[in-house]
C-alpha cells in the first residue's frame, strides 16, 4: 500500500461499489461524521443516512450516499457495509420525493409502534438523500 494511504471499500448488500486506496474517507457515522486516515485507531460505527466523501489531495473525488449500516476501521483500512447506497450524483430527485411522499403516506396509516419507528427510518433515508442530492 502507498504511504499515507488507506484502502477503503463500500460493500452494499448488491454488490461492492468503491474498492481503492485513498488519501481519506469522512463517514456518517451515527455520533457525527468522522474522518479516517492512514494509522487511524480501530474502530467500528453506525452509520446514520449521510454522504461518504473520499479525498484525495485537497478535493473530494466520491460522494456516495448510504442509508445507514456499519464501518470497520483499522490502521490501514476502513470498510462500509451500507444497507443502500448510490453515487450523489446518481440520486433520481423525483424518485426520492415521490419514496418521501409515500413514506408520509404510510406513516398515517401506521398501525402500531413498531411500525411507526420502521415508517420514519424511511422518511429520515428519503430526507437525507434529497438534502444529499441538493
Amino acid at each position: 500500500m502507498a504511504e499515507g494511504k488507506i484502502a477503503f471499500e463500500l460493500v452494499s448488500p448488491e454488490r461492492l461499489l468503491l474498492s481503492q486506496e485513498v488519501e481519506m474517507v469522512v463517514v456518517p457515522g451515527e455520533e457525527g461524521d468522522f474522518g479516517v486516515l492512514e494509522r487511524h485507531t480501530p474502530m467500528i460505527s453506525t452509520l446514520r443516512p449521510g454522504v461518504i466523501q473520499v479525498h484525495e489531495g485537497s478535493s473530494v473525488t466520491e460522494s456516495i450516499f448510504v442509508a445507514g449500516g456499519f464501518a470497520e476501521v483499522t490502521p490501514v483500512r476502513c470498510t462500509v457495509l451500507a444497507e443502500e447506497a448510490v453515487a450523489v450524483s446518481e440520486i433520481d430527485r423525483g424518485a426520492t420525493e415521490q419514496r418521501l411522499s409515500d413514506a408520509r403516506d404510510d406513516l398515517l396509516d401506521a398501525k402500531d409502534d413498531a411500525e411507526k419507528v420502521a415508517v420514519e427510518r424511511r422518511i429520515a433515508v428519503a430526507e437525507a438523500m434529497l438534502k444529499a442530492a441538493g
